[in-house]
């Protein structure tokens, strides 16, 4: 019998049409993109540039090519930038779009997305990083004050004498924007190490296995953030 052909594993998109894709999106959001990258490029690049020609003993070629880059990595960072407020702005306020945003940090940070979830689709995610265990609540914060209490006694119960922190998405006081929930991550105190971290994780493996899965509506996280994602992560 002649074996099955095994199926062709789909090819990941390559940067540069990550890129385009990403530019596309940027640019539905905010038109003015590509005008705004040049003026960034042309502005930085010729200052550089200037300062390189006014050295004394300077050439020409060199400060050109030096402004040239400098230029192009300013005009990256700005578009990074856009682009990742472009992205997170098509899950602003949809189900999961908090964990669409935590998706974006860098290496070292475990995401359990979904851990307890209501009838009404008020969602508590679970984030274990260098800060400890970051409970993540998006909805009605009235209704997630339950879902986050219950939460935060299972995980004690688990990891006791671990740091346990709560954050509530939004824009009300006391909450974090979707836009500033990765840096608010980043800026928390470092309270555990790589390898306590580890622990953690298979620790909470046993409450996490009793756990009914969310349907979280597909297609959260756009082509474009996944760009976002991988530009932050250096990959």
């Amino acid at each position: 019998m002649a074996k099955e052909p095994k199926p062709k594993k789909a090819k990941k998109p390559s940067r540069i049409k990550q890129m385009w894709e990403m530019y596309t999106m940027t640019r539905e959001a905010d038109p003015k993109i590509g005008l705004i990258l040049l003026a960034w490029f042309l502005g930085v690049g010729a200052v550089v540039a200037l300062i390189g020609i006014l050295l004394p003993g300077a050439s020409l070629v060199l400060p050109i090519v030096t402004g040239v880059l400098a230029g192009l990595l300013a005009a990256l960072i700005i578009f990074g930038r856009r682009g990742q407020r472009a992205a997170l702005s098509q899950v602003e306020g949809r189900p999961g779009g908090a964990a669409a945003a935590l998706s974006l940090l860098k290496r070292g940070w475990n995401l359990k997305p979904a851990i307890a979830f209501n009838k009404q689709q008020d969602l508590v995610h679970r984030l274990i990083g260098p800060p400890g265990i970051v409970l993540i609540g998006e909805g009605n914060p009235n209704r997630l004050k339950a879902l986050m209490l219950a939460e935060r006694r299972k995980h004690e119960r688990v990891v006791e004498g671990i740091p346990m922190h709560e954050v509530v998405v939004g824009d009300g006081a006391g909450q974090v924007s979707i836009y500033k929930l990765t840096a608010h991550m980043q800026k928390m105190r470092r309270e555990v190490k790589p390898a306590a971290i580890t622990d953690i994780i298979n620790r909470l493996k046993a409450i996490d296995a009793t756990r009914s899965p969310l349907p979280i509506p597909k297609g959260p996280m756009p082509t474009s953030m996944k760009g976002a994602r991988s530009s932050m992560r250096g990959r």
